[in-house]
């Protein structure tokens, strides 16, 4: 796979030192984990992934150009759904095409494939407060998915969910990641989230964050938590790291 994605970021506010010389590639279509513990910058670096803001010092490029939301087809689904509450399923979908100026028929063939896809089929018509959690997140997934991303990062979209729907959602993210392929980045704290989700895992460091791991994760999917390999991984990144 060809590079899709080159971070060299420094980034400071205030003083604090977020990240020095913060060096990686994302590959194209690839499904790219970002692990590290709560606090070392894993946000930040979405924000500076998708353009959101800008770094002290260094860039991010997509295919050598300089990330820029109005150049760019880029796509972030955070903690929250953040769904509009006036709007239904469909017109939330409808969103970044809308701000794309995406013409309304292709938006439309758009909107239906995404629907079917996440399984939301007779929920078109439904407001965020008539559907649950899960539901919400298939919603915004929908939405990142729609538009057709040159990057898609994920910042612990699951992580408000309980257990088991945290785990159902995980698998419907790769079964729409593995019909439509896109460049994902994935942040998460959970080891086990990362290991059964990424083609491949940075690992940061505490602050001034710093990548202390990066582990190309060589199993089938979809992967079993009690596979050999799926226990020796999370062993060696719990060595590497140690206990959240």
């Amino acid at each position: 796979m060809k590079e899709k994605i080159r971070v060299d970021v420094t980034q400071r506010f205030s003083g604090l030192t977020v990240f020095e010389r913060l060096t990686f590639s994302v590959r194209e279509n690839e499904f790219l984990c970002v692990l590290g513990k709560s606090g070392c910058g894993k946000t930040t670096l979405g924000n500076l992934m998708t353009g959101l803001i800008r770094p002290t010092e260094g860039e991010v490029t997509i295919e050598g150009a300089l990330v820029d939301p109005k150049r760019h087809e880029l796509a972030f689904v955070f903690q929250e759904p953040s769904l509009w509450p006036w709007r239904t399923v469909r017109d939330n979908i409808r969103i970044g095409l809308e701000i794309k100026r995406v013409a309304r028929e292709e938006a439309e063939r758009r909107i239906s494939d995404m629907v079917e896809l996440v399984g939301l089929h007779g929920f078109e018509d439904y407001y965020p407060y008539q559907i649950s959690g899960g539901m919400k997140q298939r919603v915004a997934i929908a939405r990142a998915f729609a538009v057709n991303a040159d990057l898609i990062v994920m910042d612990e979209p699951f992580a408000a969910l309980d257990a088991q729907t945290r785990h159902k959602m995980r698998a419907e993210l790769l079964r729409i990641w593995e019909r439509r392929k896109h460049t994902v980045v994935f942040i998460t704290h959970s080891l086990e989230e990362a290991i059964y989700l990424a083609d491949r895992i940075v690992v940061l460091s505490d602050k001034p964050a710093t990548i202390v791991g990066d582990f190309a994760v060589d199993m089938p999917r979809p992967r079993d938590f009690a596979h050999p390999l799926f226990i020796a991984l999370r062993k060696r990144l719990v060595e590497l790291i140690g206990a959240w």
